[in-house]
């Protein structure tokens, strides 16, 4: 498959400081692409259309649009313990929305794209900015999806922390099938297995909670014997990947114990799932991922095996550990309430 990344100079201008999502997270990651023999194999796509306001308001409410757009006037404010909008915040976190629109949009050049994109989304709700997330660039590719005509659209999440601002936006929302593996209990202390959706959305809503210390092997099992499944059986006609790489060992702001080999493992499940299912109309979004190298180094290994269709094997010492199997089993207990597995 071809793979292609979005990126652009100005995400550095969202200006948050010294802080774990800071301005060079992008340009880090494209200067390490840039070193190696992937370089040439890639589509690059810079200067992506910014989202609408009315791209926005599919997701988030007025208010919430309106209290960002009123912060970035300022000299810079924090509006949440974890979210600070610098005065280019606004047009950023627009152009952000935006590299996510554009990932989908590509899929009719045959591309497998990865939006390289900041600041983050998968923590914004509707109503509320945090954990580092202003708007959630996911959530917004996904509601004009739906908008165009799709009528069944996969969101998974493998972030450290749990997608909450998306779970929340599709929490009754039948057409979106979103599911989330991530550290537990961590923050934002969401996502544990009981957490299923509601209303017309019971059962499409599906989350693993992962005791610390989960590793490549418990994270390809997630796929293997949860994930994978439900998706075959939703069928969707689009694959997103909220791909947060703070599930790699070295990250700072978490206690998983991923290598490259891991991140290879999910990304060829998905590549598997979009041509199986989508007609690969598959595309990765960026989360978190807080160490510059281990970041860098995630990003290249799923590239990587998008070209190639192919990923390194599990090494031993990343086989699945007991509590984590606790924990997939129990959420497989809980989906077999709406799934046959």
């Amino acid at each position: 498959m071809d793979a292609a990344i979005i990126w652009d100079e100005a995400y550095a201008d969202h200006d948050t400081g010294e802080h774990p999502e800071g301005a060079d997270r992008i340009t880090t990651m494209v200067r390490h692409l840039e070193g190696t023999d992937l370089w040439p194999r890639l589509r690059v796509f810079t200067g992506p259309e910014p989202a609408t306001e009315a791209d926005i308001l599919r997701v988030h409410t007025e208010r919430h649009l309106a209290m960002i757009k009123q912060a970035a006037r300022g000299k810079g404010t924090w509006i949440d313990p974890d979210v600070f909008v610098s005065p280019r915040s606004y047009e950023v976190a627009l152009l952000s929305a935006g590299g996510a629109m554009l990932a989908t949009d590509l899929w009719e050049q045959g591309l497998v794209p990865f939006a390289l994109i900041r600041p983050p989304g998968h923590h914004a709700t509707p109503d509320r900015a945090m954990g580092f997330c202003m708007f959630n660039n996911a959530a917004v590719a996904t509601a004009r999806l739906l908008e165009r005509g799709y009528e069944r659209v996969a969101v998974l999440d493998w972030d450290v922390h749990h997608g909450n601002g998306t779970q929340a936006a599709f929490y009754s929302e039948p057409r979106v099938l979103f599911g989330s593996a991530h550290q537990w209990p961590h923050y934002p202390g969401s996502g544990f297995f009981n957490e299923c959706g509601e209303g017309a959305g019971e059962g499409f809503t599906v989350n693993v909670p992962l005791p610390a210390g989960a590793t490549d092997g418990d994270y390809v099992e997630v796929f293997a014997t949860v994930f994978a499944p439900i998706v075959r059986r939703f069928a969707p006609q689009a694959l997103l990947v909220s791909a947060g790489q703070d599930i790699h060992r070295r990250d700072p702001l978490g206690d998983m114990r991923v290598d490259e080999a891991g991140f290879a493992q999910l990304a060829l499940c998905c590549v598997r799932l979009g041509k199986e299912l989508c007609d690969g109309r598959l595309a990765f979004v960026l989360e978190g991922g807080y160490d510059r190298t281990a970041t860098a180094q995630a990003v290249e290994a799923m590239l990587r095996t998008v070209l190639d269709e192919s990923a390194p094997g599990v090494p031993a010492d990343g086989a699945g550990t007991e509590k984590a199997s606790a924990a997939i089993a129990r959420a497989r207990e809980v989906q077999s309430a709406y799934w046959q597995l």
